[in-house]
């Protein structure tokens, strides 16, 4: 029994149905659950939008001029937002069919209905009780509500709520500077509105590669958004025409919108956990080990319901540990440090492995290099002037501890090194693999290539 159909849920339901397992899964929303319906899926086609209207307005750089502006102004390119908000809901509708499809098709029972435990084994969900051998939780999370700034759905807006705009915001402040807030930000800033960014500290997405977050400061700031850094905001309220944004050291922005982006809360109160044995952490997240297990005998969780770490790719991998686990497969334990993530901004921040702070923190010993994209023949060919490829190895075995790619499809460009983190590759064996040239990849196995020289240090 799967309570949550999101990837935790899902993914989970189509590996044991497939190790023969009877599975029913209940989701309220639809198969996907919100990362589909609400969150991942929406805003990465939203910020495909926005990057493709940034490329039409860098296009001039290139020598591509429109017509219908002065001296071929590239600003005169338009955005519909009712038509961009209508794909972005029909895309998530129809991956969330696709995703029904194909568990139907393994055999798996769809509830659409509310779960609860009522004990480790027995499951209500809607007006029916299921009795299960194994329960596996992937309830997932929801947008934290700042006190003093309660979404209204109409001007004080959290992520979910942006997709029913009828018109661009003509100034959005997004109040948050984490991964959400930088991705929403620099998407309604290429769209056209004007956009404050609030941060609470020193610099924006502080959890995150420093070099790669100031690369990225640096390209909003050229591209006209406001970024207040050091700005903690103590409330939002609405004005007769828009919102003001009010900060803990009195100072105020006004904006015709407000996006709150200030951390998720897991969905899990209400639902039987503590009942039945589960416990949780002073978040209200689920506490989980290596390989999914709750502290209830046979009760999973997977996904961001733990607060692990909230990425899909991470949520899909517990919850098929806990079926693997839980129906006598062979199995590893989820490995953090294996893990790839990946900031859709334009350029892309993706990473995998260690992470600079702790090479500078003395935790791990590695060296270092450094490419910045401007070098790159093709980044040049493309215009692509931002960004850089960064690699770390063992100072003595040149095995890969990991990497920082900045650059457009960043997402795509960071397996190479996933897969050298994975398999503990060296620099040696990146370096003697053929690339492609003139191409963005170059870099990765330049990078290796600067790393067998000796001497190299951090």
């Amino acid at each position: 029994m799967i309570i949550g159909g999101g990837p935790g849920g899902y993914e989970s339901a189509l590996v044991a149905a497939q190790l023969g397992a009877q599975v029913t899964m209940v989701e309220q929303d639809g198969p996907g659950g919100a990362c589909v319906l609400t969150d991942c899926v929406p805003s990465k086609t939203l910020i495909a939008t926005s990057v493709r209207k940034q490329a039409l307005l860098d296009a001039p750089s290139l020598g591509v001029a429109f017509s219908g502006g002065p001296d071929g102004d590239a600003g005169v390119v338009g955005v519909d937002l009712p038509l961009v908000n209508k794909r972005v809901k029909e895309l998530a509708q129809a991956q969330s069919a696709d995703i029904a499809t194909r568990v139907e098709a393994e055999g798996v029972e769809i509830i659409k209905a509310r779960g609860r435990l009522v004990d480790p084994q027995v499951v209500r969900a809607g007006d029916r009780t299921v009795r299960a051998d194994v329960v596996l939780v992937a309830t997932g999370a929801t947008p934290r509500v700042l006190p003093g700034a309660e979404p209204d759905g109409e001007r004080i807006l959290n992520w979910r709520q942006l997709y029913d705009l009828e018109e661009l915001p003509e100034h959005l402040i997004v109040v948050g500077s984490g991964v959400t807030g930088a991705e929403f930000a620099g998407a309604y800033r290429s769209l056209g509105a004007e956009v404050t960014l609030v941060s609470s500290r020193d610099r924006m997405m502080p959890n995150e590669d420093a070099d790669g977050a100031e690369v990225l400061e640096e390209v909003y700031r050229r591209r006209g958004m406001n970024v207040m850094g050091r700005s903690r905001a103590a409330s939002v309220k609405r004005t007769a025409d828009g919102v003001v944004v009010t900060l803990e050291d009195g100072r105020t922005a006004e904006g015709s919108h407000a996006l709150m982006t200030v951390g998720m809360v897991p969905n899990t109160a209400g639902i039987g956990l503590e009942e039945a044995g589960v416990q949780l952490d002073k978040g209200g997240f689920i506490k989980v080990d290596k390989v999914s297990r709750t502290s209830a005998p046979g009760v999973y969780a997977a996904g961001d319901c733990t607060g692990v770490l909230m990425l899909a790719s991470v949520a899909a991998m517990q919850g098929r540990i806990a079926v693997w686990h839980a129906l006598g497969e062979a199995v590893q334990p989820l490995r953090l440090a294996t893990v790839a993530s990946n900031i859709f901004t334009d350029p892309e921040i993706a990473a995998v492995g260690v992470a600079q702070r702790s090479i500078e923190a003395g935790e791990i010993e590695a060296n270092v290099v450094k490419l910045p994209l401007a070098t790159n023949a093709r980044a040049k060919m493309q215009g692509f002037n931002d960004g850089f490829v960064k690699l770390f190895c063992r100072p003595h075995t040149g095995i890969v501890l990991g990497g920082v790619v900045v650059a457009p499809r960043a997402s795509e460009l960071i397996l190479a090194v996933s897969v050298a983190v994975q398999q503990r590759l060296t620099v040696d064996q990146i370096a003697h693999t053929f690339a492609v040239y003139p191409s963005l990849s170059g870099s990765i196995t330049e990078a290796a290539r600067r790393l067998m020289q000796p001497g190299v240090s951090i």
